[in-house]
């Protein structure tokens, strides 16, 4: 039996978690001066440059703005955040995301999923749809959740990957995070084998190489968790 090794968190850390979860509960508002970053050390009872570096990283993350001379301010994060706000919104809401965000992630993935089927089809070898398939065959046999999503997430990536086209896998990659946290969510609702069922469907029609048919299918099935029979937010 194996153990991981206990880390506690950093100072850094601490001090981002504490700043994110005044911010996203809406007790510092968006708008509002931060005090400076030697009235933060003295108050938090940390130092200089863990202030600094907690505000830089929060900036980088889309929820602070630095206004050199003049500031520190909360930024409108939702107008102006990145994948990271989302995961740390995410993470807030114990791991939850709301409706309108779930909406917009299936709508972007009808968008993306759509594009790589269809440049994959265009060139995808024997070889490479025998390994779309493994990731299907793993799926009908597992049992667990996680694994699931991981696979179906791995067959999404490899789609990606297949297209040739570089960004695809990029932008894959970055919602890998929210997008599992659906697939967990369908797999509750609805089980492993109507995820394993949408991506078998699909990896068929990937290898009878029918654009058409394919992409019909991506799209059925996400409307579905949309606003069809297998919706994933109410």
């Amino acid at each position: 039996m194996e153990f991981s090794k206990i880390s506690a968190p950093s100072l850094k850390e601490l001090f981002i978690n504490q700043l994110e979860t005044m911010i996203l509960s809406g007790k510092i508002p968006i708008g509002e001066k931060l005090p400076s970053e030697r009235e933060l050390s003295d108050s938090m009872q940390v130092s200089r440059a863990v202030v600094n570096a907690g505000i830089t990283e929060l900036a980088r993350r889309g929820f602070l703005v630095i206004k050199p001379r003049i500031g520190t301010f909360v930024a409108d994060y939702r107008r102006n955040g990145t994948l990271e706000t989302l995961v740390s919104i995410m993470n807030y809401n114990g791991g939850v995301l709301r409706d309108a965000e779930i909406r917009s992630i299936l709508e972007l993935r009808i968008a993306f999923e759509s594009l790589a089927t269809e440049l994959c089809i265009a060139k995808i070898t024997d070889n490479e749809v025998h390994q779309l398939k493994q990731y299907v065959v793993q799926m009908k046999e597992t049992k667990s959740i996680e694994t699931a999503s991981e696979l179906a997430f791995c067959f999404q990536h490899e789609l990606a990957c297949l297209s040739g086209n570089t960004l695809l896998p990029l932008i894959v990659s970055s919602f890998k995070v929210p997008v599992m946290a659906l697939w967990k969510r369908f797999c509750r609702l609805y089980g492993i084998d109507s995820l394993y069922e949408n991506t078998s469907v699909l990896c068929n029609y990937i290898e009878q190489r029918d654009s058409k048919k394919a992409i019909e299918w991506l799209s059925s099935t996400m409307r579905d968790t949309i606003e069809g029979d297998k919706q994933i937010y109410y």
